[in-house]
């Protein structure tokens, strides 16, 4: 299972690898394993007209020039976004 999982979507990364293995257990997906592809946190900033991608902590400003950048264009991710299925 592969899975995108944005900067702000709210989720642990080793809390949700936990809990795919325990929710696994004794179903058809018991033994599979779940790929995380982690998202960064994209604004867009005015001043510069251009998107930043921020590093934590996220002070949502620009790493640039410092303006304040409230317009989120990535980053909230929690996506499946494929599933191998092998027989």
């Amino acid at each position: 299972m592969h899975l995108k999982l944005g900067a702000l979507a709210g989720v642990v990364k080793d809390a949700l690898l936990f809990s795919y293995d325990v929710a696994c257990q004794d179903t058809p997906l018991e033994g599979s394993r779940l790929l995380i592809e982690e998202m960064p946190l994209i604004v867009f900033c005015p001043q510069c007209e251009a998107q930043r991608v921020l590093s934590p902590p996220h002070a949502l400003c620009c790493p640039e020039c410092g303006t304040l950048t409230p317009d989120v264009r990535g980053g909230r991710e929690l996506e499946v976004v494929a599933m191998e299925i092998v027989e």
